[in-house]
């Protein structure tokens, strides 16, 4: 597979190493421009170069990759910093589908399903966005915002898939599984996207998940006609695949917002995950609103359901790793 040059660069520059990349200009013949908010730009044949007040620097045009090899990086950043994994590895460049889930662990609230299209304009137009899996950004605000920045990317296509309490405790109660109700969602929302192929430029070749169930057929199983199209790759932390940390950013958003919205109509304000405080607001919902209200706002089938209800608990199954027989 050949690569393309790259025709986009940007990164942060200090103000000695800004300096020295206007000498590199100068020297160069690099004619001057002026570009609002910038400290200096220049441009040159087929590169053109912007050095902005806030110390980040755009390369753009068909020579920003012979710029950035043999003038940046060897005189300005004394390092090769040049996105060498995509050019040692196409991969991370090819147009793809990302999925990913919010909610799951969750006692209140839906569980939302998201799925990202990129490619290699919209991997390149993230490059310092900071789009990463989105349990390691604790802003409420900041997801928001990201989420905001991928839907309005230019190329990106979206769509998100909230599985809202009635509905969630409904398809438990049939498929008796947390995975097996995770899997309906991820292929719904691959089906959702391939909807939408006619708005991909160039069409996906794959769609990426995280493999949350032991057997990858889980997911293979529940795809639908159009999701049977693509090839399916599931493996553990695939977030750390841009694809996929962009559907984790939006079914993150999507899912504080409705959780929010869900406290509003009871007056009260949902917490997140399954902890104490959970334990208490849970006994307190059900003691005034009973089971119904319950059921309306949260996943019956976590043992804080049986708690608030003054119901006995299940007995907890041994964890084994599949494939490994108990000893007796």
């Amino acid at each position: 597979m050949s690569v393309k040059p790259l025709t986009s660069y940007t990164c942060k520059l200090a103000d000695e190493q800004a300096a020295a990349l206007k000498s590199c200009l100068d020297a160069r013949n690099f004619t001057p421009r002026e570009v609002p908010y910038a400290w200096f730009a220049g441009e040159k044949e087929k590169t053109n170069v912007v050095f902005y007040n806030s110390g980040k620097l755009v390369v753009q045009g068909k020579g920003t990759q012979e710029f950035v090899e043999f003038v940046l990086e060897p005189e300005v950043l004394k390092q090769a910093k040049l996105g060498y994994e995509t050019v040692l590895n196409p991969e991370l460049l090819l147009p793809r589908i990302g999925v990913d889930e919010s909610g799951k662990g969750d006692f209140f609230g839906p569980m939302c399903v998201a799925g990202v299209y990129v490619n290699e304009s919209v991997i390149n137009a993230w490059k310092d966005a900071g789009v990463r899996d989105s349990k390691n950004i604790s802003s409420d605000k900041k997801i928001s915002d990201l989420a905001k920045l991928i839907k309005e990317t230019p190329g990106c296509v979206t769509t998100v898939v909230p599985i809202g309490n009635e509905a969630y405790n409904r398809l438990y109660a049939k498929m008796r599984s947390v995975n097996t109700v995770l899997a309906w969602g991820h292929a719904r929302v691959i089906e959702n996207l391939m909807g939408q192929r006619h708005r991909m430029n160039p069409p996906p070749v794959q769609a990426i998940s995280d493999q949350f169930a032991a057997s990858k057929s889980v997911i293979e199983k529940a795809l639908m006609s159009m999701g049977k199209e693509l090839k399916l790759v599931q493996r553990h932390k695939a977030e750390e695949d841009v694809a996929v940390a962009a559907a984790s950013i939006l079914a993150r958003d999507e899912f504080v917002k409705r959780l929010a919205a869900l406290g509003k109509d009871y007056g009260v304000e949902l917490p997140k995950g399954a902890g104490s405080s959970v334990d208490v607001l849970a006994k307190d919902l059900f003691s005034r609103h009973g089971a119904d209200v319950l059921a309306n706002i949260a996943k019956m089938h976590f043992r804080t359901a049986l708690r608030a209800q003054n119901l006995p608990e299940r007995p907890k199954t041994e964890w084994r790793k599949v494939g490994t027989s108990k000893k007796i």
